[in-house]
């Protein structure tokens, strides 16, 4: 019952080229940086990641991105990253761009055991009709566009059938766990975690403080640990680097405290 493994690498070794990953983290907020970072190291290609975004140019996925290991990636948001803004204007990147409520229903969905859902996100859109550029070629023409997804009405309103999400593994940062792996994450750094560890087949977990069974009290517990294959515990404090830096020029109200 012991899923505590000692090493980074150790704890992701299995992952091999062409494998599905399912990443948490929303930005750079409770991103597995240090499984990210072992898994740069370690080499696979052809992945295909899902996470709500693709960290930034060089923190986060953007490391994996950086190395060109990703080769598609399903995702609700591509713009706080240049070079993937790039790769998949460049046709180097397959981008299945998702509603974000969706996206994390599908994940939920393919952790609870259930294999679609209906929503009326997307209705009357391209999500719904189909043609959302999947991958571009290098000529800038649409290679590969998105299907029509089926559409029924329930009490005369239209809704998308959206299908679950699961992956081969699942890299996820919590603030606290147990030897077995029962969670605990920090404020919002919750965000998509429980979800990609619900979907992934193999869950891998960097967490910042590992505690013995039973000193977490079962109402704290925001996942448990039967869906956690894997803990590997890593420094509390790592320096976060600021998304989006917005300045303005300091008016008079605000030089020297406002006395001026």
């Amino acid at each position: 019952m012991d899923k505590v493994i000692v090493d980074p690498r150790d704890a992701i070794t299995d992952i091999c080229s062409g494998s599905s990953i399912a990443v948490g983290g929303f930005g750079v907020c409770g991103i597995p940086e240090m499984l990210i970072a072992a898994l740069v190291a370690a080499g696979p290609t052809d992945l295909h990641i899902v996470s709500n975004n693709c960290g930034l140019d060089g923190v986060g996925l953007g490391t994996l991105l950086d190395a060109g290991r990703i080769s598609r990636i399903t995702a609700s948001y591509v713009g706080e990253n240049r070079e993937f803004a790039r790769q998949y204007l460049c046709g180097e990147l397959e981008v299945v761009l998702t509603p974000q409520g969706t996206l994390a229903e599908r994940l939920r969905a393919g952790g609870a055991g259930i294999p679609a859902f209906y929503t009326a996100t997307g209705v009357g859109t391209d999500v719904a009709d189909g043609g959302l550029p999947w991958r571009y070629g290098a000529d800038g023409a649409v290679k590969l566009a998105s299907p029509a997804r089926q559409v029924s009405v329930f009490n005369g309103r239209s809704y998308v059938l959206e299908e679950a999400i699961t992956c081969d593994f699942a890299l996820v940062h919590a603030a606290k766990c147990d030897r077995i792996g029962n969670l605990v994450f920090h404020a919002a750094a919750r965000n998509f975690n429980p979800l990609c560890a619900m979907a992934g087949a193999v869950a891998i977990v960097e967490a910042e403080q590992i505690l013995e069974v039973g000193q977490i009290d079962p109402d704290e517990v925001h996942l448990p640990g039967v869906f956690v294959q894997r803990v590997v515990e890593v420094p509390t404090y790592r320096e976060k680097p600021i998304e989006r830096l917005t300045l303005r020029r300091a008016g008079p109200d605000l030089l020297d405290g406002g006395r001026r």
